[in-house]
């Protein structure tokens, strides 16, 4: 099922693999960063290229974007901030002795994890290194950040009284199996989540519940609390290395190496959904308006119906892995090894879903006054039953 879909644009700028692709918070720019060394900014509004960030000494592995400012990544080691629009550098970031896999802004801090087997804390605003993070006995694949203030209560939060200079906590994934929780203000340990028996790939955090979700190579997904470091849940269906993860209206998507999607309601931990079609791994996935975009191995992107499962469209074009995909103004935004991106307009898939979402809304309606109805009818009857009987 699904029909193919072709894109409307094809950017070709790069000189290598695509490894990341970042949208800003005000939808304006789309960040991508190569193999080839460098990052491109491009424009949601004309799909054009406004900058080329050069400077790095080698391939760039993730990427991030803001309003203002772009963050990568590199092979060579550093991490560099530049001004999105001059495209000039502003500052790099010098520490790290190993490649440094994955970055994350996150108010004036920007965190960073590596094959050096740290991860490391700088303020954004200096070349600065604030605290390392050192524990790991391998490198540090994925990050998540929240604040104490989140997620404790005003009795729990007394009992550190030592970490009131910041309540800020970085969290850790790692290829030694662990998760790790860390005081950011002082770089001491406070949780380390053990139960994996596979390398960390994927961190969700749903910090108002206090669940913290980590995909694995040991094809598990596990559901902790990160006030108790309590494991919660263990999800097993998968039969492959769970690579991504999406958390929507506490429902978990995850996209696995066994070539499936699968959705799960976090509340009891049932698989309430399988999403087949996918030729090899399952690289990246995005929910969006009841639909579930999918990127895999097989160099194909697809969409899904999220409650039915069902197969609605295959966007082909890509030669290699869809690394990560972005969703802006109903167009698909797709970064490849291929070293293109490709967009899609999706608007109507977006039109049909909306269409069909209403229609059973509209059934539900219905349905719910029907049951309302009947148990009005059901109750007279019982009264009449009552008066017959004399009760």
């Amino acid at each position: 099922m699904g029909n193919s879909g072709s894109a409307v644009k094809v950017c070709t700028d790069h000189q290598g693999g695509i490894n990341w692709l970042s949208l800003s918070p005000d939808g304006q720019r789309l960040l991508t960063g190569s193999e080839d060394g460098t990052a491109r900014l491009w424009s949601t509004a004309d799909s054009q290229c406004h900058g080329h960030l050069q400077g790095h000494e080698s391939y760039i592995t993730f990427c991030h974007l803001e309003n203002e400012a772009a963050f990568t990544c590199s092979a060579d080691h550093t991490i560099r901030k530049w001004d999105v629009l001059t495209g000039q550098c502003l500052a790099i970031y010098r520490g790290h002795t190993s490649i440094v896999n994955r970055i994350l802004v996150a108010k004036d801090y920007l965190f960073s994890g590596s094959y050096d087997r740290t991860a490391r804390c700088w303020s954004v605003d200096k070349e600065k290194q604030i605290q390392e993070f050192r524990g790991h006995r391998n490198c540090v694949l994925t990050l998540a950040h929240y604040s104490s203030r989140d997620v404790l209560e005003e009795e729990e939060e007394e009992e550190e009284e030592e970490e009131k200079v910041s309540r800020d906590l970085l969290v850790t994934g790692s290829t030694d199996c662990t998760v790790k929780v860390w005081w950011v203000s002082s770089g001491r340990c406070y949780q380390t989540l053990l139960g994996h028996t596979g390398a960390v790939l994927c961190l969700i955090l749903d910090a108002p519940n206090r669940e913290l979700f980590s995909g694995s190579t040991d094809y598990t997904i596990r559901t902790w609390n990160i006030v108790t470091g309590e494991q919660l849940k263990v999800f097993k269906e998968h039969q492959g290395s769970v690579i991504c993860l999406e958390l929507v209206n506490r429902h978990l998507y995850s996209g696995s190496a066994d070539r499936t999607v699968k959705c799960w309601f976090v509340d009891t931990g049932e698989r309430i959904q399988t999403y087949k079609a996918h030729k090899h791994s399952v690289s990246t996935l995005k929910y969006h308006a009841g639909i579930l975009f999918t990127g895999s191995g097989d160099a194909c992107a697809r969409a899904f119906n999220s409650r039915s499962g069902v197969l609605q469209k295959i966007f082909r074009g890509h030669k290699f892995i869809i690394n990560c995909i972005q969703i802006h103004n109903e167009l698909l935004y797709t970064a490849s090894h291929d070293g293109t991106l490709r967009i899609w307009d999706i608007r109507g898939i977006c039109k049909r879903n909306k269409r069909r979402l209403k229609k059973e809304r509209s059934v539900q309606g219905r349905s719910s006054q029907k049951g309302s109805l009947s148990r009005l009818f059901n109750n007279k009857v019982g009264c009449m039953v009552q008066q017959e009987n004399g009760e």
